[in-house]
């Protein structure tokens, strides 16, 4: 096999509670990680030159070194000494610094595609473990699917599949440093923190209600202040019907859970009509795992 095409999907977090700021300043954190249908095209093909070439269709995204896809491709290409070449075509459609894992959903693709396209034979599980040398969300892009994520959001446990329901993403203007988020975040006694349990209920029941009327996001407390488009998007997608809708990650993408194929319809045309939101996606959840 010399080529392969590959979709690197998107994600959301249904919720999102950060615990605490570890010695080491890295903060630990308890998530649910949902993935949905909103993906990247990345092409992967064999080169002859032993070196790795890639190319996307924004100008502002790198094509080197810096790019996520490309650090993917190099940790492979150094642990097993090839003597080729990786060239890596992406089409980038997941918002850029949008707090969906865009970056890291690329490299989780370019992993497991090399590993098919050029039969290492590497587990799942040792896919992970390589996927977190990059960035500590690719292990779960690599698995995909319904997840609880805890510690610095490396340590993954599978849960019951999201109930299926329309999902709404608009992403504003503006793009957010996810550094900035966290060193401003203050963990006092005053801020409210999602109650990720009951998320597990809800998911455990397969309540879409119960799963929506328990999102939440400690993120919001410092991003929204500071980005006030935000909560704007928030309250349209409100107004038109949705369960519930909250910011991904850092931000500033804001997504909304909507059970009616008519009201996301509706609030997907306003937003596109509006000036709140620069891209405005309609997707759907996606459960499929690797």
């Amino acid at each position: 096999m010399v080529e392969m095409k590959l979709k690197a999907f998107a994600k959301i977090n249904l919720g999102l509670d950060v615990l605490r700021r570890r010695e080491d300043g890295y903060h630990e954190v308890r998530m649910i990680m949902q993935t949905i249908g909103l993906y990247d095209k990345i092409i992967l093909k064999k080169i002859k030159n032993p070196e790795i070439q890639i190319k996307t269709n924004l100008f502002y995204v790198p094509e080197n070194e810096n790019n996520l896809a490309y650090q993917a491709a190099k940790l492979l290409m150094d642990e097993f000494h090839f003597d080729f070449g990786i060239s890596i075509d992406l089409q980038k459609f997941i918002p850029v610094a949008a707090g969906m894992a865009g970056g890291s959903s690329d490299a989780a693709a370019v992993l497991y595609g090399m590993n098919r396209m050029l039969r290492l034979n590497l587990s799942k599980r040792e896919l992970m473990e390589r996927g977190v040398k990059i960035g500590a969300d690719v292990p779960y892009c690599i698995m995909r699917g319904t997840a609880l994520a805890e510690g610095i959001g490396e340590k993954l446990t599978s849960l019951p599949p999201m109930p299926g329901c329309r999902v709404l993403v608009a992403k504003p203007a503006v793009s957010v440093s996810t550094k900035f988020v966290y060193e401003n975040l203050k963990l006092d006694d005053d801020i409210v923190h999602p109650d990720i349990d009951m998320l597990l209920e809800g998911l455990k029941e397969s309540n879409l209600k119960k799963v929506a009327a328990n999102m939440g996001n400690i993120l919001e407390s410092v991003t929204i202040p500071c980005y006030p488009a935000i909560a704007q998007i928030r309250e349209e997608m409100m107004r038109h019907g949705a369960l519930n809708a909250m910011m991904s990650g850092s931000g500033p993408t804001v997504f909304g859970l909507f059970e009616k194929e008519a009201l996301a319809e509706k609030a997907y045309a306003s937003l596109r009509a509006g000036n709140l939101a620069k891209q405005v996606y309609l997707t759907d959840i996606f459960n499929n795992r690797r």
